[in-house]
């Protein structure tokens, strides 16, 4: 948003002027320039301020995607502040502008990275306040950013450099969340309790599935065990009452069906009239037709189409659906939801496959015309097999001599550079963007990139660095990449807050203030030496 930082300098001086005037000499040492530039770096007061600003950035993105499905909106998961800040410095340093990127919070990152009982599979054993407590330390750190780059701009202003444009028209690194509540961590009213948690934090946009929430298990695993639609509708009412109450009018509810690949409900639900909601949801559970004298004693029987019938049930009290039923429940399940107050629909899919998600999602728009998805764009998903699988199936269509090709090993690197992987990294490419205008995708997503990205460079700087490269694998890896790609936090001790804190200490203490960045600060080594540079062009015309 344009212009709100000036602004807030503006009311925010005056302010100051006014106060000075009113509380006399004891507010002598107040200079209100240095208080409306802090004002002004920090615009963003309170959780709530930032769930008001983004569920309102959100919702002219999907009016934006309904009129024209190329304006799709992505994502990135983050499981600590530092990675979503820096993602959105990055964002900004090579896109120009945040428009249209958000932030995703993954109960499964949360679970394996930020629980206090070490490592957990995501099964929603990870305790509860981890997941505001994520949500807002990602925007202390988004706030700091702000505060370090508008910091920058006023020194430089001072310094007599012309950016007054630049800090008029500076876009904010506060962007959308869409935070994972899991199954809701327990009945609705614990829903609505740690709802209301996470939108105070900052959450505009909460994501919640149709598990179980006690038998919770990740979407991309075995066991998966759904709910009678009741008890989701429930829980989606609670998160609209928690942002009602909140005042964020617009919050935005992501409501997740398991059902394509989960087999087991743990509850029938009580069906009042023929073909209700739970009249619908028994009609998927499996059963066998049986007469009175094949039951045993406390069996549980239903009447079916006039017969009588018995679940089948497993030794665990779970209940079966019948086979081939997952993609009828995903529609009933997501028409459902969208007829009673969610925003958007996740379907989780075994795997990335343009055309399946479009024939679930075309279903759901013929009753609901504006349907539109989150979609998890998977690390469980094995892409690169996934695609030259599928363009394996569109060359054998279009009768290729497919010979050369082992059709059980297409991973092999020998294929890399075949014809075959040439057009399914094309596909994968482009997987998004097809998505979005064929499937009714509005927002992609990947759930756990950070935790494989910092995974994959701890692979490669432990293998040279405690190897023969030793300090040159840390050197040519790492820092010198930081510098020529100009990555913000290679001087750590600013992107920590080192300069603002210093320029702050000025504000609060005068010529009396300790400062960190003198001539000593080892920082000053990556500072860009003009002069030099300047040397270099006059010797080139030369």
């Amino acid at each position: 948003m344009k212009n709100l930082p000036q602004s807030n300098y503006s009311s925010a001086l005056q302010t100051v002027r006014d106060l000075k005037e009113k509380y006399g000499q004891t507010w002598n040492a107040i200079n209100p320039e240095s208080a409306a530039r802090m004002v002004a770096q920090n615009q963003f007061k309170t959780g709530l301020d930032i769930a008001k600003y983004t569920a309102a950035i959100m919702r002219k993105d999907m009016a934006e995607y309904d009129a024209d499905a190329s304006k799709y909106t992505q994502s990135l998961g983050c499981w600590h502040g530092f990675v979503a800040q820096q993602k959105m410095i990055a964002v900004k340093k090579h896109h120009k502008t945040t428009s249209k990127r958000y932030l995703y919070l993954s109960g499964w990152m949360v679970a394996a990275l930020r629980s206090e009982f070490g490592p957990l599979p995501d099964q929603s054993m990870h305790e509860k306040t981890a997941v505001p407590g994520l949500i807002e330390e990602i925007y202390d750190f988004l706030r700091q950013a702000d505060a370090i780059e508008l910091n920058d701009l006023f020194r430089r202003l001072e310094n007599g450099e012309d950016v007054q444009n630049d800090i008029d028209n500076f876009e904010t690194h506060i962007v959308p969340i869409i935070a994972d509540i899991d199954a809701g961590f327990g009945n609705e009213e614990a829903t609505y309790l740690l709802a209301k948690k996470m939108i105070q934090a900052g959450a505009c946009a909460i994501q919640i599935e149709n598990q179980v929430s006690d038998a919770k298990q990740c979407g991309h695993q075995d066991g998966k065990v759904t709910v009678p639609h009741e008890d989701f509708v429930a829980k989606l009412n609670a998160v609209r009452y928690a942002f009602i109450e909140l005042g964020i009018d617009d919050g935005i509810i992501v409501a997740r069906t398991d059902s394509e690949g989960a087999g087991l409900t743990q509850k029938l639900p009580v069906s009042q009239e023929p073909g209700d909601l739970a009249s619908q949801y028994l009609a998927f559970v499996d059963a066998e037709v049986v007469t009175i004298e094949d039951v045993k004693q406390d069996e549980v029987l239903l009447k079916r189409d006039g017969k009588l019938v018995r679940p089948i049930r497993l030794a665990n009290g779970l209940y079966k659906f019948k086979e081939g039923s997952n993609i009828d429940r995903v529609v009933l399940d997501c028409v459902t939801s969208l007829q009673n107050g969610a925003d958007l629909l996740w379907i989780e899919t075994p795997t990335p496959n343009v055309n399946q998600i479009a024939h679930m999602v075309n279903r759901i728009r013929e009753i609901v015309p504006n349907a539109k998805l989150v979609y998890n764009n998977s690390p469980s998903f094995n892409w690169t097999l996934n695609f030259r699988n599928q363009v394996y199936n569109e060359m054998l269509a279009e009768n290729e001599n497919m010979t050369a090709y082992d059709r059980n090993n297409l991973m092999d690197a020998q294929y890399d550079d075949s014809e075959l992987c040439h057009r399914a990294d094309r596909k994968i490419k482009t997987f998004q963007m097809d998505s979005a205008r064929q499937a009714g995708i509005f927002h992609h997503l990947i759930t756990l990139p950070t935790y494989h990205t910092t995974a994959l460079h701890m692979n490669d700087l432990t293998e040279g660095y405690f190897g023969d490269d030793g300090m040159l694998a840390y050197v040519k890896g790492v820092q010198r990449q930081e510098i020529r790609k100009s990555v913000a936090c290679v001087k750590h001790q600013r992107m920590a807050g080192s300069d603002l804190g210093d320029d702050h200490k000025a504000f609060f203490a005068g010529d009396k203030a300790l400062k960190a960045g003198g001539e000593n600060n080892t920082s000053n080594q990556f500072e860009v030496k003009t002069e030099k540079v300047e040397v270099k062009e006059k010797l080139s015309v030369a």
